[in-house]
C-alpha cells in the first residue's frame, strides 16, 4: 500500500509502497479517508528523539471505513465509519476501570509483541514503525479497536479526522479538565486548531468573557467567529494587563495552548483569585514554569496539566460528533485545505500561514 514514510529525521515525508499485515486478535483494518496534519507528527518527523525508530509512518488524526476485523475484534463491523485516537488503553488497569483511559498503565497492550509477532507494517521484510499505534499517513491503517470510535455515517471524513486529537483536546480541556461553568471567564492563549476548539467549548459552556490571545490578527479574527468575545494581539499589547482589565481583575480559567515558559507565566498572571491555569500545549524543547509558592497559596490558584482532553476518548469523540451534527461545533471551518498524501511537506508548510487553520489529507 502507499504510505508517507519518514526515512531520516528532518528530511520530510517520502511516498513509498509498504506492506501491511492482516488484522489479528482485536485489530481493525481501516481504509483511511482523511488524515489531519498535526504539529506533533511534524515534530517527530523533524526532531525524532529515538523513541520511534525509523523508518516511520506517522499520522494520528485519521477517519475512515472498517474493511476487515481480527478474530477477537467485537466493537465494530465492516463498513462502520471510525475515528482514530492516539490514546492507547488496555481496558484492564485501575485507571481504565475508573474511566481515566488517558492515564492507562499499560498502553502497550494495544500493540503487537515485537519479539513474537509479525510487525503491522513492513518493507522488504523489515519492520516499519507505526506512529502512536495508528500510522494514518497511509492508504490503510491497522489499529487496535480500543483506539477507534464509531461516528455517524453522515459526518464527513475531513472534519471527523480532527476529532481524535485537536478537537478532543480543546473541547475536553474545557468540559472535563477545567469544568468551565456558565458565567465563568476564560482566556485562551494560542488560536490554532486546538485553541479554536477550546474557544468553541467555552462558548458552549456559557463562559463570559472569552478572551483569545495570539500574535497573528488572522487567527484572532477566526477566534471571534468561533465564539471569542474579545481578542488580544500579544505582539502589540500586554496580554496580562488586557485580560485582567477585560475580566475585572483576572479570569477564572486560563488555557495555555502554546506551551512555552512565557505563555505559561502569562496564564498564571492573568488569572484572578482562585483561578485555574490549564497547561494543554507543549512547545518543542520543553519549558519550565517558575512559581512563587507564597503567591500561589495566597491567591489560591491551581495549576493543571491536561492530556487529550482529560476524558474518555470514545465519549469525547462521540460528544463532539453529535455537537457538530447539531450545528453547535464548527468543524468545517477548521478545514482550510485538503491535500493529497504526496503533498504532506507542502501541507505542513501551509500551516505557517495565519489564514490556514488545519490541513487534511483527503486523497490517497
Amino acid at each position: 500500500m502507499k504510505a508517507a514514510v519518514v526515512e531520516k529525521a528532518g528530511e520530510g515525508f517520502v511516498l513509498q509502497d509498504i506492506d501491511i499485515a492482516e488484522p489479528a486478535d482485536r485489530e481493525v483494518l481501516v481504509e483511511v479517508r482523511a488524515a489531519g496534519l498535526c504539529h506533533t507528527d511534524l515534530t517527530l518527523a523533524t526532531h525524532n528523539p529515538g523513541r520511534l525508530p525509523l523508518p516511520l509512518v506517522l499520522g494520528h488524526e485519521l477517519a475512515g471505513v472498517v474493511v476487515a476485523l481480527g478474530p477477537r475484534a467485537a466493537a465494530f463491523g465492516v463498513g462502520d465509519h471510525v475515528v482514530g485516537c492516539l490514546v492507547q488503553w488496555c481496558g484492564a488497569c485501575a485507571a481504565c476501570h475508573d474511566g481515566r483511559t488517558y492515564q492507562c498503565a499499560h498502553p502497550e497492550a494495544t500493540l503487537r509483541d515485537p519479539a513474537r509477532d509479525r510487525p503491522r507494517l513492513s518493507r522488504d521484510g523489515e519492520p516499519v514503525t507505526q506512529g502512536m499505534g495508528l500510522g494514518g499517513f497511509a492508504r490503510h491503517a491497522l489499529v487496535h479497536e480500543n483506539q477507534l470510535t464509531s461516528v455517524p455515517r453522515e459526518m464527513p471524513f475531513a472534519p471527523a479526522a480532527l476529532l481524535g486529537c485537536g478537537v478532543l483536546t480543546g473541547v475536553g480541556s474545557v468540559f472535563n479538565g477545567a469544568r468551565v461553568a456558565p458565567g465563568e471567564s476564560v482566556a485562551v492563549i494560542g488560536a490554532g486548531g486546538v485553541g479554536l476548539s477550546a474557544v468553541s467549548a467555552a462558548r458552549l459552556a456559557g463562559a463570559s468573557p472569552i478572551v483569545a490571545i495570539d500574535v497573528q490578527d488572522g487567527k484572532l479574527e477566526r477566534a471571534r467567529a468561533f465564539g471569542a468575545t474579545h481578542v488580544v494581539n500579544s505582539a502589540r499589547t500586554d496580554a496580562v494587563s488586557a485580560v485582567r482589565e477585560l475580566s475585572g481583575g483576572g479570569v477564572r480559567h486560563a488555557f495555555d495552548l502554546v506551551g512555552t515558559a512565557a505563555t505559561a507565566d502569562q496564564a498564571l498572571r492573568m488569572t484572578g483569585l482562585g483561578g485555574g491555569i490549564h497547561l494543554v500545549g507543549l512547545a518543542p524543547g520543553g519549558a519550565e514554569l517558575r512559581l512563587s509558592l507564597p503567591r500561589l497559596l495566597l491567591e489560591q490558584k491551581r495549576v493543571q496539566g491536561l492530556i487529550m482532553g482529560a476524558g474518555d476518548p470514545r465519549r469525547g469523540i462521540t460528544r463532539c460528533a453529535d455537537l457538530y451534527l447539531r450545528g453547535e461545533l464548527p468543524l468545517d471551518e477548521l478545514v482550510s485545505r485538503r491535500i493529497a498524501l504526496a503533498d504532506l511537506d507542502a501541507g505542513y508548510a501551509a500551516l505557517a500561514d495565519p489564514d490556514v487553520a488545519r490541513v487534511v489529507v483527503t486523497s490517497f
